[in-house]
């Protein structure tokens, strides 16, 4: 930006950075998940106060544009994803489906024979469990974190799949056709582990889906969600019919 530039434009300086972001989100050259450049390089950029760039960024984050974290700095907002409650949601096929890169990153895989309560009711006391954990990614953001539980003796080929290259979620729904679902959902306050993988902060409001799904009489899976909440949500969506059999 030359110096004749920078003197015939009378906006006021707070209000040009404001657009000249935007106008990067909306070209493409910033896409949803990239970070915006640190307040001090934007001071070094505009040659303005750190005043004056916050002002610019906090309007930024109150149109819902970007989202500022704490020491990690200033990013261009994920669109929300939106899942029904009524069904089984394949993230990855969400992500995918609104334009963005998908990966899943395994974080731990151990086999064992169950022995809580939880894994008792899922495999029956001693059965096969496959225990898988990862965290979800969405344009290289992490948008949820995943512990799940999977009945071997359900699922055997389960074992061996690579959930190095997908989510064990969409691996599911493709190898094994369910027949009843069981969804709870709450909202949670991130502890220290959640800030850590999602890349949040303290005061980070998080939504926790805790899913059981069948096949017959036969229990296949147990899975914890844990998701950013600025980024995920759930729907319930259901005909007057529904409703009133209900």
């Amino acid at each position: 930006m030359t110096t004749d530039t920078v003197t015939a434009d009378k906006r006021p300086l707070h209000l040009r950075i404001r657009q000249d972001i935007e106008a990067q989100i909306n070209d493409g050259t910033l896409r949803p998940g990239h970070k915006i450049p640190f307040e001090h390089e934007l001071m070094q950029t505009y040659g303005c106060a750190r005043m004056t760039v916050n002002q610019a960024l906090s309007a930024l984050s109150a149109a819902g544009v970007i989202e500022r974290r704490k020491r990690a700095g200033s990013f261009v907002k994920l669109p929300r994803v939106d899942s029904t409650v009524l069904d089984v949601p394949d993230i990855q096929i969400e992500v995918a489906a609104r334009g963005e890169s998908y990966r899943f990153e395994l974080t731990s895989k151990t086999v064992r024979r169950a022995s809580s309560a939880d894994e008792i009711e899922l495999a029956g006391k001693g059965g096969r469990i496959l225990h898988l954990t990862g965290v979800h990614f969405a344009a290289e953001r992490p948008m949820g974190h995943e512990d799940r539980l999977i009945n071997l003796r359900a699922v055997a080929e389960a074992e061996q799949a690579d959930f190095s290259t997908q989510s064990p979620g969409h691996w599911l729904l493709e190898a094994v056709p369910w027949t009843q679902v069981e969804n709870q959902i709450s909202a949670i306050n991130a502890d220290a582990d959640t800030t850590r993988l999602l890349w949040g902060d303290r005061k980070m409001v998080c939504l926790m889906v805790e899913r059981r799904t069948w096949r017959a009489d036969e229990r296949i899976t147990t899975v914890r969600q844990i998701f950013d909440s600025k980024t995920y949500r759930l729907v319930a969506r259901s005909t007057r019919d529904e409703v009133e059999k209900a």
